[in-house]
């Protein structure tokens, strides 16, 4: 009894930690890709090309989603601390 006890915590111990682990990967990741977007869409927007101009703009599909994913993980943070 106590032996299958300790191998289920063992067991879901691990779960937990490999899921915090993904979504801290995931949470870099994110930010990262945010950060790379918001630098490319300054320089795009900075250039006198109406091409690159274009392509400024256009990055707003993806840096939108990103920014509430941003705002997730920064309120998740927070009340992560808070607790």
């Amino acid at each position: 009894m106590i032996s299958t006890v300790t191998t289920t915590t063992v067991s879901t111990v691990s779960t937990v930690t490999t899921t915090v682990t993904f979504a801290a990967s995931f949470a870099l990741v994110s930010v990262v890709t945010l950060f790379a977007l918001l630098l490319q869409k300054e320089v795009a927007s900075s250039s006198d090309s109406p091409r690159l101009q274009a392509l400024g703009r256009t990055l707003n599909v993806a840096i939108v989603p990103l920014l509430l994913t941003f705002a997730a993980i920064l309120v998740t943070s927070i009340i992560e601390v808070l607790r």
